[in-house]
């Protein structure tokens, strides 16, 4: 029989405040569900995909509307690009985390009127937390994928990719192999993580209020918690073709040229 990969979303977890124990609802959840619909139990294999949100607010990562810009040049550790538009200046940043995105992450959707909401601490420690303790919990082999919503270089839109993950194959490196043809493969790196992430979002929907989805049919990629975290996938520094904005590239080349001239003069003395 082919690979198959079912998705499904779960349903009943409440909202989220400061504090809560996301084991407990999400494991309350599960059952509940399980109740009318056996299959919904948790198996061995299974990998949970769970919408940062509800992990920034358990660990009580809300700030005042207010504090949002100063919230956001806190997390920044780079500017990567910004440009100006009617409503403000959009930046897109490195973040403390390793990520590049747009406003350090920060969100007023699905957040209680008057509040922002930052990105988890550290995406990856979260996950293995998280998966642990579920892992233990439900005595099942599980893998735990933590996702946000990215926006994409030369694509429309956005999608969830992977920001933190425990106990799972990230990435499918098919490097040295051959394709179907028998040619060489010489880059092709599958991020099954974003794959993952993005599929999930198709069921729990950005206003289901479904914060969880369960995957089912992949356990090959089910390993230990120890393994590498999503922020192993982010391509920075040197190896990002990509790394500098506009505004960057502009200065650089401004301070070159300055540069140059000066060196020109003092030939010329």
């Amino acid at each position: 029989m082919a690979d198959r990969l079912t998705l499904w979303g779960i349903e009943g977890i409440p909202e989220i405040g400061p504090g809560d124990d996301l084991v407990a609802l999400i494991s309350n959840a599960i059952d509940t569900m399980a109740t009318s619909d056996p299959d919904a139990a948790l198996a061995d294999g299974d990998i949970l995909i769970v919408t940062s949100k509800i992990v920034s607010k358990a660990e009580g990562m809300q700030v005042p509307i207010a504090a949002r810009d100063m919230a956001i040049e806190e997390d920044t550790v780079r500017i990567v690009a910004e440009r100006a538009h009617p409503g403000g200046i959009t930046r897109i940043v490195e973040t403390r985390q390793g990520l590049v995105m747009a406003a350090a992450g920060l969100d007023t959707s699905n957040v209680p009127d008057g509040l922002a909401l930052r990105l988890p601490r550290d995406p990856d420690a979260s996950a293995r937390a998280l998966c642990g303790a579920l892992r233990e919990k439900t005595g099942k082999r599980l893998g735990l994928i933590i996702t946000d919503t990215l926006g994409r270089p030369w694509r429309v839109g956005q999608t969830d990719a992977a920001i933190g993950a425990a106990g799972v194959q990230l990435v499918d490196d098919l490097r040295g192999g051959v394709d179907a043809n028998g040619r060489p493969l010489n880059v092709t790196v599958t991020v099954l993580a974003d794959e993952l992430a993005a599929a999930a979002d198709l069921v729990k929907g950005k206003a289901s209020r479904m914060p969880v989805a369960v995957a089912r049919g992949l356990a090959k990629l089910v390993i230990d918690l120890d393994s590498p975290g999503a922020k192993t996938l982010a391509r920075l520094g040197e190896d990002d073709m990509f790394r500098f904005g506009s505004t960057e590239a502009y200065k650089q080349g401004y301070d070159a040229a300055i540069h140059e001239m000066a060196g020109k003069k003092e030939k010329v003395k």
